[in-house]
């Protein structure tokens, strides 16, 4: 098989060359199409469903939201096991399927087991699907540099527009937001007086929610024109929320304002996020999709964030904490330079040991078509262009090498054997001996191996 190989390729050496030239013309292609990374992707191919119930402690959440999600999760298709964690208030399931699956089929199986599992949760328990991300995702972060704003007008401005307009950039699965204040109205009822009025917090809750929404009505025409008859109800003032009736005593209404008070604050924090001791700073995280060029999606969103940063308010800018293009592009060209020493090297070495520049050529010609035709593979099985995988490139030039000087070495070997059998023949009163002392194979100047023989 290999004699008939070798020996179509010398009969046809055009078409090998095509054959070469082609393959180096699509491994060029695939070197520019690669995805870049400055680490692996080594994390396991994982589903995350969240679920926050507040103010639950941490056994509540085990016994009565983990328990049960975990338990019908576990008979899912190409599952290898399922794991669950409780906290204050939250409760995290992570699903891992096997490697080979699709994740977003894998989503989509998890999807339909959580509309039944739902219902063996508590009334208002809604579990949801983590991003499509993964352990390695966390490609960007940055900072709101807002001198003289307050937090919880910083944390406003990233939820309620920062954050909309970096989840459009493709290949973000999504944007976490930290730190500051969310803003929000707190009711703070007094007992004595929920006491005294005869009322319970669930008819005050009620109440609240009742005058908080929007109401339609009927459509109706006047003068050939149609008129569409709604309600506005949403509350926008804390002085609306203390004008809500609660219930009706001798024909006076009870208001929210007289069972207690109401009053702007933020939400109730587990923690604060301080950028390098200066204080507290709002922020957001960039979490990369599965299977992005990690290189490409950073500079998207750098892109981005200048678009955004004109509808910004005056004098608030973005601060990148964390950036891994750095990192990234620091990486690839170590690889690179080292990539490029090794050939040069390698060549010099070659040349000046084989002293035949033919010889020297189709070695040194292997070295780009073999690493132009290994990113082909790399990106056949999702591999992205890191420092792990570009590291195993660069100590595969030695074995390249060396497997081109064996080949051209036991070629010289057998044409010098086989010019030995016809000088012997040509001249058989010439002992010839190849391989015996005195007998000496030299590469000529047209490049064909040279026999002198001594007479003996």
């Amino acid at each position: 098989m290999i004699a008939q190989l070798i020996r179509f390729s010398v009969h046809n050496r055009w078409l090998v060359l095509l054959l070469a030239t082609g393959l180096f013309a699509w491994g060029a292609y695939a070197v520019r199409t690669s995805k870049v990374d400055a680490i692996p992707d080594l994390s396991e191919n994982q589903v995350i469903v969240f679920t926050e119930w507040m103010g639950r402690s941490p056994q509540i959440m085990e016994d009565q939201v983990t328990y049960p999600l975990v338990t019908n999760l576990q008979g899912l298709p190409q599952v290898k096991y399922v794991r669950g964690t409780s906290m204050f208030g939250m409760s995290f399931v992570y699903v891992i399927f096997n490697d080979e699956t699709d994740v977003y089929w894998a989503r989509q199986r998890v999807l339909e087991r959580l509309n039944y599992a739902t219902r063996l949760l508590p009334e208002g328990v809604a579990p949801t699907l983590g991003p499509d991300g993964t352990g390695v995702g966390h490609i960007l972060w940055y900072t709101l540099d807002a001198p003289g704003m307050d937090l919880g007008e910083q944390r406003a401005v990233q939820d309620w527009y920062v954050k909309f307009a970096l989840q459009n950039v493709p290949g973000v699965a999504e944007i976490a937001s930290f730190g500051g204040f969310q803003k929000q109205y707190q009711l703070t009822l007094d007992p004595n007086k929920l006491t005294y009025f005869n009322l319970s917090v669930p008819q005050v809750i009620a109440a609240v929610r009742a005058n908080n929404n929007e109401a339609g009505g009927r459509k109706f025409e006047m003068s050939g024109i149609g008129y569409i008859i709604k309600t506005t109800g949403y509350l926008q003032s804390i002085e609306q929320i203390q004008n809500i009736p609660v219930k009706t005593d001798n024909s006076v209404p009870v208001r929210v304002a007289d069972l207690g008070t109401v009053q702007m604050t933020g939400e109730s924090r587990l923690g604060i996020f301080d950028y390098n001791g200066e204080g507290e700073a709002v922020g957001g995280i960039v979490v990369m999709r599965y299977g992005e060029n990690a290189d490409e999606v950073i500079g998207n969103v750098k892109k981005k964030m200048e678009e955004a940063a004109r509808g910004l308010p005056e004098g608030v800018k973005f601060n990148l904490v964390y950036d891994r293009s750095g990192l990234i592009e620091e990486s690839i060209s170590s690889i690179k330079n080292t990539l490029i020493e090794e050939m040069i090297v390698v060549s010099l070495v070659v040349i000046v040991f084989l002293l035949h520049w033919r010889s020297a050529v189709s070695i040194i010609i292997q070295i780009p078509i073999t690493i132009a035709a290994s990113f082909i593979l790399l990106n056949a099985f999702g591999i992205s262009s890191n420092i792990m995988s570009l590291t195993g490139i660069a100590l595969a030039i030695g074995v390249i090498v060396d497997n081109g000087i064996i080949m051209a070495e036991n070629a010289y070997k057998n044409l010098a054997i086989r010019q030995a059998e016809l000088t012997h023949e040509a001249h058989p009163t010439r002992p010839t001996s190849a391989a015996g002392g005195g007998d000496s194979v030299l590469p000529g100047s047209n490049g064909q191996p040279v026999v002198s023989v001594e007479r003996r």
